[in-house]
C-alpha cells in the first residue's frame, strides 16, 4: 500500500517539476520523501491507520498534480513518459541521479541490514534491546520513497509499486532467510527489468507492461517451484 500511494504522490513531483522546468525526478524524490514523513507523522500525530494516511497523501497528491499538469499545460510526451515509463526519455542528468540514489539506498540497507532484519522478525524484543524502531521506521518509507521514485522512468507511476511488490513476494516464495529474500528479490528485479526490456524491444510492446508481466511470471514459477518443493 505504501509503494502504491507513493508512487501517486510522485505524480504531483513530477508535474510541479515540469511547471517549474527543474529535473522531474529531483522534484519528485524530494515530494516523496516528504511525503513519506508526513505519512509517519500522520500515523504518529492524528491517530489515524497506515492505510488511512497513505490513501489521504496520495489522493491529495494526484490531485495536486492533476492541477499543476493543466495549469501548466504539461499533459505532453513528457509526462506521459513518467505515467507509463519511457527508459529511452531518461536525460544524463537523471541517470547520474538514479545510479546516486541507488548506491546510498544499497549502503543504507547493507549498513542497517541486522537491525532491520530484527525489527522485521521481533519488533518487541527489538524495542527491547535498544534498537530506535521508530527511526528504522521513518528510514525504512523513505528507502521506500526512493526505490519508488528510482523505477519510476523504468516502468512509470501507475506501475512502479508492482515493480516494488512483485519480485520482494517472488523472492519470498524459495527464501528460507532474510539475507536470501534480498538478494533474490534484487536479483528477480534485475532480470525481470533486463528480459522486460529485450522482449519489448524485439516485440514491440511497452516496456513497462512486459516488466510487470515478466516478474509476475517469474512469481508463478517459483510459487509453483515452492508447492513441488513442499510435496516431495
Amino acid at each position: 500500500m505504501i509503494g502504491h500511494g507513493l508512487a501517486h504522490i510522485s505524480f504531483a513531483g513530477v508535474a510541479l517539476g515540469l511547471f517549474l522546468r527543474i529535473i522531474p525526478l529531483a522534484v519528485a524524490l524530494v515530494i516523496a520523501v516528504l511525503a513519506a514523513l508526513g505519512i509517519m507523522k500522520l500515523k504518529e500525530k492524528a491517530g489515524v491507520y497506515g492505510d488511512t494516511a497513505i490513501a489521504i497523501f496520495s489522493s491529495v497528491g494526484l490531485a495536486l498534480g492533476i492541477l499543476l499538469a493543466t495549469l501548466a499545460h504539461s499533459f505532453n510526451v513528457d509526462l506521459f513518459s513518467y505515467l507509463f515509463g519511457d527508459i529511452l526519455a531518461i536525460g544524463a542528468s537523471e541517470v547520474w541521479l538514479s545510479i546516486g540514489l541507488a548506491a546510498i539506498v544499497v549502503f543504507i540497507v547493507i549498513l542497517n541490514y541486522h537491525k532491520f532484519m530484527y525489527m522485521t522478525f521481533d519488533r518487541e524484543a527489538a524495542k527491547a534491546s535498544g534498537i530506535k524502531v521508530g527511526r528504522l521506521d521513518v528510514l525504512l518509507t523513505v528507502l521506500t520513497a526512493v526505490t519508488i521514485v528510482l523505477g519510476m522512468k523504468v516502468v512509470g507511476i501507475l506501475l512502479v509499486s508492482a515493480l516494488v511488490v512483485i519480485p520482494a513476494a517472488a523472492g519470498l516464495q524459495l527464501s528460507s532467510n532474510f539475507k536470501q529474500a534480498i538478494i533474490l528479490s534484487s536479483l528477480i528485479a534485475f532480470v525481470s527489468v533486463l528480459l522486460g526490456l529485450f522482449l519489448a524491444f524485439y516485440l514491440d510492446f511497452p516496456a513497462s507492461g512486459t516488466i510487470v508481466i515478466f516478474s509476475f511470471l517469474l512469481f508463478g514459477l517459483f510459487f509453483i517451484l515452492k508447492r513441488k518443493k513442499r510435496i516431495l
